[in-house]
């Protein structure tokens, strides 16, 4: 954890212009309004929690300019110092990473760690007790391997890459840089691919591999299956929530984002800038175009035109939903009247 820093140091960090007296005021880190101390900046980014702006000991809050010029006008009680940003939750998150910034690899090899000769392991990457690295594999400088990891044969995993604890990696799978991958995911399993024969399931062979590209996160637990003969990608800055599926073959475009619990069947592209909600399930061979939102619990069984905002199974238009919603509640009503 960084040490203590100045209020005013915080704020050029944050880019948020201020005239405050107090502004060497050491500050020892950010968090929420009831918790935080004079030691403390706290920030509102939700107007819900407006109320505690009147209790809290903080140095001082990061708010939106409404909240602010309230505060100046005298319709807020607040005895902390108000600080106008333009998003007060990203100021909170550059803050939080300036007091917690991810830690490199430094390079410590714990005694058993299993590490095939044939290996090319960066001199500053960590590799924690129990891990196995396998033949061919390659794992460039800053990267933390954690606790039972498994990384298989000729995999490369690119500069300060975070793999958390029991995550496996298959033969074959490529990191970019920066990639975080939470406890338990496993990356590279075989796609789900048989043939029928007429008596049993013939088992495809699953040749392709994965490709995470920089920036990525996989939540813990989530299982991404590599490819029946081309790789499944996953575009840079993807983040995908705890215990998300997606099938072989899929492609999913930069900067989406994965709710807990979504499936995405195989071979399926979803486009940039996409928002998948919780428990949300995509059907195989579809297209999503860029930037849609899928509400939670929203069954896609056809492709989605790019921009959209959809919910309801079969996935609709989301004002088409939701007045079909009104709808079914109104159905017993109507139903009394005949």
């Amino acid at each position: 954890m960084t040490n203590d820093v100045s209020l005013r140091q915080l704020l050029e960090l944050i880019q948020c212009p201020s005239t405050v007296e107090h502004n060497q005021r050491k500050i020892r880190g950010i968090t929420t309004l009831a918790v935080a101390t004079e030691e403390h900046l706290s920030f509102l980014a939700n107007k819900r929690y407006r109320a505690a702006l009147s209790s809290t000991q903080a140095a001082a809050v990061l708010v939106d300019q409404a909240t602010y010029d309230a505060w100046q006008a005298g319709t807020i009680s607040c005895d902390a110092t108000l600080l106008a940003c333009a998003d007060p939750y990203l100021a909170f998150a550059l803050v939080q990473r300036f007091f917690h910034p991810q830690a490199t690899g430094l390079g410590d090899h714990h005694p058993s760690a299993v590490i095939h000769p044939d290996a090319d392991i960066a001199d500053s990457v960590d590799i924690a007790p129990q891990a196995v690295i396998g033949r061919g594999s390659r794992i460039a400088k800053g990267c933390r391997i954690g606790t039972g990891v498994v990384v298989g044969d000729d995999c490369i995993i690119e500069e300060n890459c975070l793999i958390h604890p029991r995550v496996v990696i298959a033969d074959g799978c490529h990191l970019g840089k920066r990639v975080i991958i939470q406890a338990g995911a496993v990356i590279g399993s075989d796609g789900f691919g048989y043939a029928w024969n007429g008596i049993s399931h013939v088992k495809i062979p699953q040749t392709g591999a994965v490709y995470l590209h920089d920036d990525v996160e996989v939540g813990a637990n989530a299982c991404i299956d590599r490819g029946a003969l081309e790789d499944t990608v996953i575009h840079e800055d993807v983040k995908i929530d705890n215990l998300v599926q997606i099938g072989h073959n899929a492609e999913i475009g930069s900067k989406t984002v994965i709710v807990s619990q979504v499936g995405v069947a195989g071979s399926t592209t979803i486009g940039r800038g996409c928002q998948l909600g919780g428990q949300a399930g995509v059907a195989g061979h579809l297209t999503v175009g860029d930037f849609c939102k899928i509400a939670g619990q929203s069954g896609v069984i056809g492709n989605l035109e790019a921009g959209g905002v959809y919910g309801g199974t079969p996935a609709v238009p989301h004002r088409m939903w939701l007045k079909g919603i009104a709808l079914v509640n109104r159905l017993p009503e109507l139903f009394k009247k005949q």
